[in-house]
């Protein structure tokens, strides 16, 4: 099954990172310098046909692509392959001894799960797991948000989070839970060398079986009138407080 990704980032991560098929990139017309001309040019190498077509057909296809008004296709849009999800056991089989895990329980904006992945790959995490149910899929409008970065992070599939964090645990995973109500604070705790950042969905924040299962559980304190973070910026203080910490040597 094919989709449409557009502007920049998605278009050249699909095509540098080949994970998928790109079938066809479609280029606005006059538009042959700089970044533009670079990626025609990463097209080619990769034997990647492109095709240079007015503004009005570009705006076309982003609106079949399901983009919303205000998304910018920056003069570029690519049919691709719709993206495959990572085995679960490979994704930790390919773990090293240091390694960081992203577990999404129940995110349900592809905006956000995007933004998620996003903040994931630009921490180094090793992969991000989403359960098959009440969750959003990987789709065009996630590969968006993610600005590229879903050609650079394993998604895999998982059945119930609560009986995956114990397989983590198996596996020699410390798993950290964000949770509002948590005693402790983010920046409070020692990250293990292998850690799983176990993060809720809108709204809901961690189910309580997921929560009572994770071996840690911390809080980011927030000021005055301000009830919560998005959840990719939240999960994004942590995983850089793991990044952090290894770096120090802690």
């Amino acid at each position: 099954m094919m989709e449409l990704l557009i502007g920049f980032n998605a278009v050249e991560a699909a095509l540098a990172a080949e994970r998928r098929t790109v079938d066809r990139v479609w280029v606005e017309r006059g538009r042959d310098r700089g970044r533009l001309a670079r990626l025609k040019d990463l097209a080619r190498r990769h034997r990647v046909p492109v095709e240079e077509v007015d503004r009005a057909r570009l705006e076309h296809l982003a609106a079949e692509s399901g983009a919303s008004r205000d998304a910018r296709h920056q003069g570029v849009i690519a049919s691709v392959a719709s993206m495959s999800y990572a085995d679960p056991e490979a994704v930790l089989a390919a773990c090293g001894e240091v390694a960081t895990l992203v577990v999404a329980d129940g995110v349900e904006d592809p905006r956000n799960l995007g933004a998620l992945l996003r903040t994931a790959a630009g921490a180094g995490a090793a992969g991000v797991f989403i359960p098959e149910r009440r969750a959003v899929g990987l789709s065009a409008t996630v590969a968006r948000a993610a600005a590229g970065a879903l050609e650079r992070v394993a998604v895999a599939r998982i059945g119930n989070v609560a009986t995956f964090l114990e397989r983590l645990k198996d596996a020699g995973f410390w798993t950290v839970g964000l949770d509002a109500a948590a005693s402790r604070t983010w920046d409070d705790v020692r990250y293990a060398k292998r850690t799983a950042l176990v993060v809720g969905g809108e709204g809901k924040g961690l189910r309580r079986l997921v929560r009572e299962r994770c071996d840690e559980v911390v809080a980011i304190p927030l000021g005055p009138e301000v009830e919560s973070l998005n959840l990719s910026v939240a999960a994004g203080i942590c995983l850089f407080e793991v990044v952090r910490q290894r770096r120090e040597g802690r």
